[in-house]
């Protein structure tokens, strides 16, 4: 399913988002028997989920640099709508598990806890043109996260 985002800063996100979920997808399958299905239509993506499995994952590529995972809470496909969407760990979807990160550092959470922990009022929020999320500190995240995978220490290079 091909989609643009007019608004983002490279043309290339979306792409590389796609490029994410394939590598998260091959270490669950190698490292802990997970297969997931990917649902390509927008139709049974939008009513279902983004797989069978009800697995979301998210690629955040700043986590190490900045000292938070952003998890996204809202979003809207262009930044002159005046309504976000309920999106992320807020979307109504088969979504149980939520797979957020990057190459050197993926965090596997369970969604209720994420949105208990962003409806705590704990952690900041943060409104941008097209996304809004709450921003969860990495020593919090890797508390509550169900498992903490490191690519490298696995034996997988960055982007293989």
């Amino acid at each position: 399913m091909e989609i643009n985002y007019p608004d983002a800063k490279r043309k290339t996100t979306f792409e590389e988002g796609l490029e994410f979920q394939d590598f998260v997808a091959d270490i669950l399958h190698r490292e802990m028997g997970l297969v997931i299905t990917n649902y390509s239509s927008r139709k049974w993506q939008f009513n279902i989920g983004e797989n069978r499995q009800g697995i979301e994952i998210k690629l955040d590529r700043r986590i190490l640099e900045t000292g938070n995972v952003s998890i996204e809470i809202g979003e809207k496909s262009r930044a002159d709508l005046s309504q976000y969407t309920p999106s992320g760990i807020f979307r109504n979807d088969n979504s149980w598990l939520y797979i957020q990160g990057n190459y050197e550092i993926i965090f596997i959470f369970a969604k209720k806890i994420l949105c208990l922990l962003a409806n705590s009022g704990k952690y900041r929020i943060d409104t941008l043109p097209t996304i809004q999320r709450f921003l969860l500190p990495l020593s919090i995240a890797e508390r509550y996260a169900a498992k903490t995978l490191r690519p490298k220490d696995l034996g997988y290079n960055n982007e293989s």
